[in-house]
């Protein structure tokens, strides 16, 4: 179809849905919906002594040094808790909109590059346009991402609020969407609570979720630190080593290793380039590979001598053996999961990106003469496909009884966002409505004749177009006032477009008519033609 009569039948189709002023819409036959992020996707808050609340994640501006302050913990093995250097402050996870403002925009101060910062956001506008309601319909659990992915009281934290709202939405259970290492905490859940799984949850969508890891992504972060944005921002950021000095003391991240046990299409390895010398003096340049198990010892004499400064004193900071421990009890019982019966289970993950999955530093002319360079250096990555973080085969394994797994190309958080991932949540939600109603006005606009024409008169191509509807109401009252008239109403449209080297210049015409409503029916008629010179 030419492009100004493309433009003009989008037109009219979009000015027949705005017949009334649109109001938000809610469609109380909604089932309830709780997000779940994943690693570093929830605002926390440091609160202190006399109850002082200052957000440490995230935030921009002051960002390091707040973070450093309030954020850096150690790994306490008695309880599993990762816990903060500073004994004054508490970090809590706000509850503002029943739990989604903690996973909405991550910086809601933010202003020039937002998206940045972004999380749940696109997917919680898209889903209040399909009629769920804040509070009502839908809602968020955000959580301290630093703690491991079965610690008991984010446990209990995700009880409660299974709970609280399978009461707010008056018994009706619970569909559960999570995004990456959420996938995680949700699986531990029903491992050690199936019960309450099955009382509660009516399904549970997992999006790009890591079930056997993200080996390069985790052993880069390991050894590097990792920067949760990109661009110009990292200049007011976390910086990447504070970052990564977070990480060696949380468990979840422990917990996205490559799983020891899983059947790699390819083994995800360690490598560097390593300089020996013989007793003679001579040099050779070998390249040592390690697979995940042997991995962990170059990772420990790597970080050997990692330590940060808190408070004025030096603290030692190695890779911790202790949550190495706690994590592989935590994968036993990931291993152990099952869906219960009742519930369903859909699997969408990311693919068409390099992702990395094996990790190698230095090179054969710059080879590594010291172990402990390795985190000054740069990694590079030997990639597999995926989303950019997991490998699609990581995402797909979820060892899990699925009605559906969908690969969909996309990065690993940019998926959120992705209109095809959309309807794809949308159809498994069951939230799809009849293609032609308009709920907010409560009409039918159903297409009844469509009909198009091309043809070549004297080097000119010219295409004619008819297209009927009919909006169907229960009531003639409903219909704006303007179609009351018993005469028909007339309208036309007139639009040109001047060539140029690209496009060659074309002009189109429409005329729409609109007939007297009968019946609780009112016919609307387009006849449109267009011209433009033959490519």
């Amino acid at each position: 179809m030419a492009v100004l009569l493309e433009d003009i039948v989008k037109s009219i189709e979009l000015w027949l849905k705005l017949l009334k002023k649109p109001e938000p819409f809610v469609d109380p036959n909604l089932d309830p919906v709780l997000l779940v992020p994943g690693i570093a996707g929830s605002i926390l808050k440091a609160v202190d002594e006399k109850g002082k609340e200052e957000r440490v994640w995230v935030r921009i501006f002051g960002s390091d040094r707040e973070f450093c302050t309030k954020l850096w913990s150690r790994f306490d093995p008695k309880s599993g808790k990762s816990v903060s250097l500073d004994e004054k402050t508490n970090i809590v996870v706000p509850q503002d909109r029943d739990g989604l403002y903690a996973i909405d925009v991550l910086d809601p101060d933010m202003i020039i590059g937002r998206d940045g910062v972004n999380y749940f956001h696109d997917m919680i506008m898209e889903m209040t346009k399909w009629g769920y309601q804040e509070g009502k319909t839908l809602f968020g659990f955000g959580y301290d991402f630093r703690q491991s992915n079965r610690f008991r009281e984010t446990l209990e934290q995700f009880a409660e609020k299974l709970e609280l709202m399978f009461t707010a939405a008056g018994g009706k259970k619970i569909n559960i969407i999570t995004h990456s290492m959420g996938g995680l905490l949700v699986k531990c859940f029903m491992s050690l609570h199936s019960d309450l799984f099955e009382r509660y949850v009516k399904s549970w969508i997992a999006i790009a979720a890591p079930f056997q890891g993200a080996p390069g992504y985790v052993t880069s972060s390991f050894l590097n630190g990792m920067s949760f944005v990109e661009g110009w921002q990292q200049n007011f950021f976390v910086s990447k080593w504070h970052m990564h000095q977070l990480l060696i003391e949380c468990p979840s991240l422990y917990e996205l290793m490559a799983s020891l046990d899983f059947s790699w299409d390819h083994v995800p390895l360690l490598q560097f380039w390593k300089e020996n010398i013989d007793v003679d003096g001579n040099s050779s340049v070998l390249l040592e590979s390690y697979p995940p198990v042997e991995a962990v010892s170059v990772i420990t004499q790597a970080l050997s001598i990692n330590k940060i400064e808190h408070d004025g004193v030096d603290i030692p900071l190695p890779f911790n053996l202790e949550i190495l421990k706690w994590s592989n009890e935590t994968k036993k019982i990931l291993s152990c999961a099952k869906v219960p019966p009742g519930v369903k289970f859909y699997n969408i993950y990311g693919t068409n990106l390099d992702t990395p999955h094996s990790v190698c530093y230095g090179s054969e002319d710059a080879p590594i003469t010291d172990i402990h360079e390795i985190p000054l250096l740069l990694a590079n990555y030997i990639c597999v496909d995926g989303d950019g973080t997991v490998p699609m085969e990581s995402a797909k394994a979820d060892g899990l009884d699925a009605v559906a797994r969908v690969g969909v190309p996309g990065e690993h958080r940019g998926i959120l966002c992705d209109r095809h991932v959309f309807r794809i949540v949308k159809h498994w939600l069951k939230a799809d409505h009849d293609p032609f109603y308009n709920p907010i006005n409560d009409y039918v606009i159903l297409p009844t004749s469509f009909e198009i024409e091309t043809h070549q008169e004297k080097g000119l191509q010219v295409t004619s177009l008819k297209e009927e509807w009919e909006i169907l109401t229960a009531d003639d009252a409903e219909m704006d006032n303007t179609f009351a008239d018993s005469r028909p109403m007339v309208g036309s449209i007139a639009v040109s477009h001047t060539g140029d080297d690209r496009s060659p210049s074309e002009a189109a015409q429409a005329t729409v008519t609109i007939h007297p409503q009968s019946e609780g029916k009112q016919h609307i008629e387009l006849n449109a033609v267009s011209v433009s010179a033959s490519a």
